[in-house]
């Protein structure tokens, strides 16, 4: 039977119009700065929405969010989205153009008219954005702090050329993201009037485009709940002007590449700063593909779309509290209905039968609880030979990291298969009054069953080791179901 976010899904592909053309090329080919563009035209009337993430590349929720909207099926209309405006910056994570001159590409663009845009990469993204003639263009960004907290940020803003159609368009887009935001003092609001050199002002004042600039807040919010925000906004968008059909948790494409394995990655509550490290380490295996997840998407059914989820150390009641009752209880259907689950640290306590917040998903507990709080350092495990078949034929001693982690022990529950220790302690940390002797011998890394999944935690800090890259790679295609390599 099919996960209820898959089915959810489907359906949503097959009430679509899947017969829009597909389009993609190159901006700026042949140069330092080429970036990719996609389209669909439905070849049906209506508009063209044009929506541009990563024109920051300090900013990546927009990159993320786009990349992710580029597939959403239309039913009218055409949708062209440069998803990573500005590679270079992106991957060095820099707002200003790593050009040695540390220009701002969003101050970049004409101010009056027949000015020439200032450098290579915005008079190509210029010359892109005239080819294509958007009736409408989203323009996605990040500020640092929230607008009504701090008057000098743009962040959780929503900027509108000041047209009466494009704030009317705005103020929809506000109640669809305002409506998610609990907190009073950090609810969005409408600005008008972007700076001058921005994309969005430019594209508005000298080609008739409607144009906001979309501005989520990254300080002290998650990567997932940012990517969804923008997410929502778009969402309302398109929906009002009748393009989309479906609901705005479509993280990943209805195509697959050959061998490719899909991983939804949770960096909400409780989640530690390992998760970029753990991303990272994810994504260089072969044939992943990696999208960030909150409990917004899990209750949603999104985990359906996803062949492994990854839940990285931090805080395990914190990540168990967040993700909620429900969403703990949705995690268990989608390992038990064939998904593969991969927990680090605060993950590998959360998949016990320690708590019970724990999701019980492997015959596990965490031995001395009471201290488990031991310290943080580089430990000594041995492969059991289970392990050397999973995780590859390392012998002798292997060099560590560990911080707090679960040791662990058969909880012996009847109705939940015995794991297999994969991974055993050969020396300990014993910090903070706990007893020493009590951690050599237990286990450290482990796998089992759920239903028709596969459940792998680790109670050590594979992703954070050097030279221990493998151990993560086949961890995550053993849980996918895949033959390690």
């Amino acid at each position: 039977m099919l996960r209820r976010g898959l089915r959810v899904w489907l359906l949503w592909l097959a009430a679509s119009v899947l017969a829009a053309e597909q389009q993609s090329g190159t901006i700026a080919e042949g140069t330092p700065w080429a970036t990719a563009w996609f389209a669909q035209d439905s070849g049906q009337p209506g508009p063209t929405v044009l929506i541009v993430g990563g024109v920051h590349g300090n900013e990546p929720a927009g990159a993320r969010a786009a990349a992710q909207v580029r597939h959403w099926p239309i039913a009218r209309g055409k949708l062209v989205v440069i998803p990573r405006a500005n590679e270079l910056a992106l991957r060095e994570g820099t707002r200003l153009l790593p050009d040695g001159e540390e220009r701002d590409l969003n101050r970049s663009f004409p101010r009056e008219a027949g000015e020439e845009p200032r450098g290579e990469l915005a008079k190509a993204l210029w010359a892109f954005v005239g080819e294509v003639r958007p009736a409408w263009l989203l323009d996605l960004h990040e500020g640092i702090g929230v607008r009504q907290q701090d008057a000098k940020t743009t962040g959780s803003s929503i900027i509108h050329d000041g047209r009466a159609a494009t704030a009317a368009k705005a103020a929809r887009l506000l109640e669809a993201v305002n409506a998610t935001v609990a907190d009073v003092d950090r609810k969005f609001v409408l600005l008008d009037g972007a700076a001058r050199g921005a994309l969005a002002r430019a594209a508005s004042e000298r080609l008739g485009a409607h144009a906001m600039l979309l501005e989520t807040t990254w300080k002290g919010q998650p990567l997932s709940l940012r990517v969804r925000q923008h997410r929502l906004m778009v969402h309302r968008f398109l929906t009002d002007l009748e393009m989309l059909a479906g609901g705005p948790d479509v993280l990943m494409p209805p195509e697959r590449s050959e061998g490719e394995v899909r991983v939804a990655l949770y960096d909400a509550g409780g989640a530690g700063a390992s998760v970029a490290i753990l991303e990272k380490k994810i994504a260089g295996t072969p044939g992943a593909r990696v999208e960030r997840v909150g409990p917004p998407e899990i209750l949603a059914g999104a985990l359906g779309q996803f062949d492994v989820l990854a839940i990285p150390g931090g805080s395990a009641s914190r990540e168990a509290k967040a993700i909620t009752p429900e969403g703990r209880e949705a995690i268990r259907k989608f390992v038990a209905a064939g998904g593969g689950y991969v927990g680090v640290c605060a993950g590998a306590y959360l998949a016990t039968c320690s708590y019970a917040w724990s999701l019980a998903i492997l015959d596990a507990r965490a031995v001395d609880t009471e201290h488990w709080q031991r310290g943080t350092g580089d430990v000594k495990i041995e492969l059991t030979a289970e392990g050397r078949r999973i995780l590859g034929d390392q012998a002798g001693l292997i060099d560590i990291r560990y911080a707090n982690g679960p040791l662990l022990a058969p909880a012996e529950r009847p109705d939940i298969p015995d794991f297999a220790p994969l991974a055993l302690f050969r020396s300990e940390i014993n910090k903070h009054n706990a007893p020493q002797g009590v951690m050599p011998g237990t286990t450290a890394i482990a796998c089992g069953a759920w239903g028709k999944g596969r459940v792998f935690v680790s109670s050590v800090h594979t992703e954070g080791t050097r030279g221990l890259d493998a151990l993560v790679h086949r961890a995550v295609q053993w849980a996918a179901q895949r033959e390690p390599r």
